[in-house]
């Protein structure tokens, strides 16, 4: 037993190299700020993207959209002159009507509903 003893008793712990915490901090930090204006630029870019023209112009135009269910809608495309009502839910894309002309439309102004202070008045009054 004194012999393994004698032979361990010499065996000295790793020497473990000081560390700089602060400069591991910083280090740290400023990797996650990289990171972080990496997905704001990247967001930037990809904005920019979306909203150019491309050569020509666009044939397709969606006029209106109409949501029917949590996942069902109703689409107004213009394509080439024509309208094209088209129907998009969990199942695919359906066309649901085709307009051979394109009249424009007459814009009716809504009317704005009452307020709730004449809707309670008027009930107040019955």
């Amino acid at each position: 037993m004194s012999a393994v003893l004698a032979l361990l008793a010499p065996i000295t712990p790793p020497i473990v190299p000081d560390i700089d915490v602060a400069s591991e901090l910083l280090r740290v930090l400023l990797s996650l700020a990289g990171i972080v204006v990496l997905i704001f630029a990247t967001g930037w870019v990809s904005r920019k993207l979306q909203g150019r023209q491309f050569v020509g112009g666009r044939r397709v135009r969606c006029l209106e959209t109409l949501s029917v269910g949590s996942r069902e809608r109703v689409l107004l495309l213009e394509a080439d002159g024509r309208r094209v009502l088209v129907g998009v839910g969990a199942g695919g894309v359906r066309t649901l009507h085709v307009y051979e002309s394109v009249e424009p439309v007459a814009v009716v102004e809504a009317v704005a509903p009452p307020s709730f202070s004449e809707l309670l008045g008027r009930w107040r009054r019955r």
